[in-house]
């Protein structure tokens, strides 16, 4: 029933939101739109504990760096990025083509200048990354980004991507990596919600200034570390590595350049 109320929640917030978002774009700027995400995200928030049970715990945001940043989080669920745009202000994020394919989200997403990318990787999407990310970059936002390109099973990950080096060694920016364990209260797209406080945590900073296979291992080893952990805490289990799997979206990838 908590899962079936939730629904409901969810889609009339999204529906409502959804047209007041594409009302706003044709505001002048960013901000009204800005400021109607940033209720939908909230009121989301809301429907997850009220409805399906899901209380978020969010920890480490004095671990947010001043001014602008990359966030690197590991991604559960669609829940996480309600979490980040509820509490990061000025964020631009990396998302997949396939939302720019929906009418309505197409308009919504360039007016909030998300950085839209091919969902198979490869160098044509890293200079689409490159140029999107340049242009927040210029306007001095913070940039959400997924490094796995797709949402992972609690305990389960994809290898990372390399879009958030180049962007960190580009922009001279440090990388705030993000753990959860919301994959065991909202997996991935499931219908099914299981109540319980889910952990979101902020990490220490990556400095600028490493090569790309040490930054990449630091990352990954600092996201998976303490999911995991955060899902041994939330389960009572023992901590487990979390177990490479392969893809969905690598079947069509087309290769990366050798590292410079």
């Amino acid at each position: 029933m908590r899962s079936l109320l939730f629904a409901v929640a969810y889609w009339w917030l999204s529906l409502f939101y959804a047209i007041l978002a594409a009302v706003l774009s044709a505001l002048p700027g960013r901000a009204p739109m800005a400021w109607a995400i940033r209720l939908y995200t909230r009121r989301m928030l809301w429907a997850m504990r009220v409805f399906a049970g899901i209380k978020v715990e969010l920890r480490g945001q004095e671990r947010l760096p001043k001014g602008a940043f990359i966030i690197a989080a590991k991604h559960h669920s669609w829940g996480d990025g309600f979490v980040m745009f509820a509490n990061v202000d000025n964020l631009a994020f990396v998302t997949g083509d396939h939302l720019e394919r929906v009418p309505l989200l197409r308009g919504i997403l360039r007016k909030l200048g998300a950085i839209v990318v091919d969902n198979c990787g490869g160098p044509e999407a890293r200079r689409a990354l490159a140029a999107s990310a340049a242009a927040a970059h210029a306007e001095g936002r913070r940039i959400l980004i997924y490094p796995e390109g797709a949402l992972s099973k609690p305990g389960e990950r994809f290898r990372y991507r390399t879009g958030v080096f180049y962007m960190s060694r580009d922009f001279n920016l440090p990388v705030v990596p993000v753990a959860t364990n919301l994959g065991l209260f909202w997996r991935q797209t499931d219908f099914k919600k299981t109540p319980g406080t889910a952990t979101i945590e902020f990490l220490d900073p990556i400095a600028p200034g490493l090569d790309r296979t040490p930054f990449l291992k630091r990352l990954e080893e600092a996201v998976e570390g303490r999911s995991q952990e955060l899902i041994a805490m939330a389960t009572g289990e023992p901590v487990r590595p979390s177990l490479l799997v392969a893809n969905p979206n690598d079947a069509r990838r087309k290769p990366e350049p050798a590292e410079a």
